[in-house]
């Protein structure tokens, strides 16, 4: 993603992208192919990874704590507990006291509650075990109680246990009173989701409470593993289920036992220890809750007190088996993703990073884009979460490794391919432009848009005299070596000072600078590449072998001048070209060398911007095809600057003192006899009456 790509389409965007990909090797294809496919895979099944499987279910209970519902008391399940003090004041503490259970069971079966469960299990034999046998028995009120077999909970029982469990519920047949399971399912470390119901095990706790109530709600959640929805208290103090320590409701006279009816009547009872170091369970909310709760104390300090339950980083199992009681009577069976589902989104992922690859764009433009989807990712998890969803097992984290994944995979494809192409196109254009302007064709490909537009332009024109005729007498193979060889020596001096080669016309090389980058110095290297290009041209003729037809000196003509550049042709071929007058100008300086007796002959309009004070005036003369005439400047480093300046005085003088300036010329040739370009001016000025033009036929 490094282009500009204004006005462009996506389709067209997402075109350019693919064709890259198309370019790539079958090796590297593959590759990237294999990492999208490892992509696809961890978007679907992070959660059974090892780190990253981690890395959800934090995500996970970040999720469930940020969305999780404030809520009022809820006034449907009371939890009746052994608490600490209870221990301490029954001087007791394991097992618990049966004796105080018993009577605690005869007081509710008179309060009226729909159901009541046992969240202990009673696998050591006990003296009160004949007591609490018989007030089960003779329970009006169902009651569940809790169970569990080695097979499905083997840290926490031995034979001996199993066998007194069997006792016991062994004992309460043909009553209102029968085992249920109390199995949670925190095989991650956590009370998460509801466990699934074992061969040969009774049902939960909650189910078996609602099922001996008559309430059908337990039918929904029969064969439901889904996640546990906990909820937090609307208040600082209020935990979402009451409880009563268990030692209120024993001994009690009529009087009480109809006061405390009242959080009793038409309730699921569940009893069980909300003790400090026994049966503690951590929840999604664990990680998001302090150890303990500060409170103020009289002189101002702080101090850590026994938190609320409900707040509790571990509360007791107790409060799951009530979380999940409360969330069957709301009927909040939380939806799930199924399966299919979850491949097609893996699958959505992925591909929405592989076509963001493929748009090659500016970074800076892409940059929202790439944050839009990042949001999405990171966003949608917690949205479903909110709508009551159950985000459970949704690949939150693998989604967004996936998508990195495969925005790296599309993107190195589309990188590699690109620098291939890049490299291609930068050596092709480097034939013809300088690599500045090459690469800012690259890097910028609507500057190759069909278009015009007038430029200033310098501009040089050179040929090769005589190839015609020597092409005739050599083969076709040395002829094609030969013109390859002087067209490269003669590129290569245009790219070295930063000129565009315009075209090549057989053994002609038409360059110029202005266009499509302008620069300050863009004159002064014109001329010194047309001057270069004539030496050049030397080399060349010297290089040649001694049996070779001879070859003539290579002619240059330079001019400044408005032209229309730009690219020219149709959709299929197109040249970076220029047009215009100044371009046949160029072209009739060059071919005047011959009858000027020169080899490099600028226009005054040329000379004068070059910036270099090389030049000696060659008169005015009249091009061939052109009515106006044209001032000529000879670039000629070596000529001595006192005889430049007697020329200048010379051409200067033409117009008011015609034998005066004949004179000074005549004076300067005869101190260069060899100098043909002199001998030619001298002839044409003594043609020519005055300043007037000399017309070349």
């Amino acid at each position: 993603m490094a282009r500009d790509t204004s006005g462009k389409s996506g389709f067209s965007l997402l075109k350019r992208g693919w064709r890259s990909v198309r370019a790539a090797s079958p090796l590297r294809m593959a590759t990237n192919l294999l990492l999208l496919v490892l992509a696809l895979l961890l978007a679907r099944y992070s959660w059974e990874l090892p780190v990253v499987g981690a890395a959800e279910r934090s995500l996970y209970d970040l999720r469930v704590f940020a969305t999780a519902e404030h809520v009022e008391q809820d006034q449907r399940v009371t939890i009746v507990a052994y608490t600490d003090d209870t221990l301490i004041n029954l001087g007791k503490r394991s097992p618990l006291d049966r004796g105080l259970l018993a009577r605690v069971l005869r007081n509710l079966d008179a309060m009226g509650a729909r159901a009541i469960g046992i969240d202990i299990l009673f696998d050591q034999q006990q003296d009160e075990d004949d007591e609490l046998i018989e007030v089960l028995r003779g329970m009006k009120t169902p009651v569940s109680i809790a169970f569990t077999t080695m097979e499905g909970n083997a840290q926490n029982i031995v034979y001996r246990q199993q066998e007194n469990l069997n006792t016991f519920m062994a004992r309460l047949k043909g009553s209102r009173a029968h085992p249920a399971s109390i199995r949670l399912n925190y095989e991650d470390g956590a009370a998460r989701n509801w466990p699934a119901r074992l061969a040969g095990f009774p049902l939960i706790l909650g189910k078996s409470m609602l099922k001996d109530a008559g309430d059908p709600a337990w039918r929904r959640f029969a064969d439901y593993t889904g996640a546990i929805r906990y909820r937090l208290p609307a208040g600082d103090s209020t935990p979402v289920f009451s409880a009563l320590p268990i030692e209120t409701l024993a001994d009690l006279d009529p009087e009480l036992i109809a006061l405390f009816a009242a959080q009793i009547r038409d309730r699921y009872v569940l009893i069980g220890g909300e003790i400090v170091d026994n049966d503690r369970v951590e929840t999604p909310f664990t990680p998001f809750l302090p150890d303990c709760q500060m409170e103020m104390a009289e002189d101002g300090s702080q101090y850590c007190a026994k938190p609320i339950e409900d707040l509790s980083p571990a509360p007791p199992g107790i409060r799951v088996h009530a979380a999940m009681i409360s969330q069957m009577l709301d009927g909040a069976k939380l939806p799930h993703l199924a399966p299919w589902q979850l491949w097609l989104t893996a699958l959505l992922w992925v591909t929405a990073a592989g076509l963001t690859s493929l748009i090659e764009t500016r970074v800076s433009r892409a940059i929202p884009f790439l944050m839009l989807q990042v949001g999405m990712i990171v966003g949608i998890p917690f949205w479903m979460q909110d709508s009551g969803y159950d985000t459970l097992g949704l690949p939150a984290a693998g989604w967004l490794i996936a998508w990195v994944l495969a925005l790296f995979a599309v993107s190195s494809l589309v990188r590699a391919s690109s620098a291939v192409e890049r490299e291609f196109a930068q050596t092709a254009l480097g034939k013809y432009l300088p690599q500045d302007i090459a690469q800012e064709i690259i890097d910028n490909p609507e500057k190759l848009a069909l278009s015009g537009a007038k430029r200033e332009l310098y501009i040089v024109f050179s040929d090769l005299e005589g190839f015609t005729e020597l092409s005739h007498q050599l083969a076709p193979e040395q002829v094609a070596r030969l013109l390859n060889d002087y067209l490269d020596r003669l590129s290569a001096v245009v790219l070295e000072h930063g000129g565009i080669i315009d075209k090549y016309v057989g053994d002609a090389v038409v360059a110029f600078w202005g266009a499509p980058i302008a620069r300050a110095n863009d004159g002064q290297k014109a001329a010194l590449a047309g001057y270069a290009m004539w030496q050049a041209g030397e080399d060349f003729r010297r290089s040649l072998d001694p049996g070779m037809p001879p070859v003539g000196k290579t002619r240059v003509g330079m001019h400044f001048g408005e032209a229309v550049v730009g690219n020219f042709g149709g959709e299929r071929r197109i040249q970076y070209t220029a047009l215009g007058e100044a371009m046949n100008t160029a072209a009739r300086l060059e071919s005047a060398n011959k009858p000027l007796g020169s080899a490099v002959m600028a226009s005054r309009e040329f000379a004068e911007r070059s910036g270099l004070d090389w030049w000696r005036p060659m008169g005015r003369v009249v091009l061939r095809g052109r009515a106006s005439p044209i001032e000529l400047f000879e670039p000629r480093p070596d000529f001595p600057a006192e005889d430049r300046e007697q020329l200048s005085r010379a051409i200067k003088l033409l117009a008011t003192n015609y034998d005066e300036a004949i004179t000074i010329v005549r004076k300067t040739t005869d101190k260069h006899p060899a100098d043909t370009a002199l001998q030619c001016l001298l002839k044409r000025l003594s043609e020519c009456e005055g300043d007037n033009a000399y017309v070349l036929g």
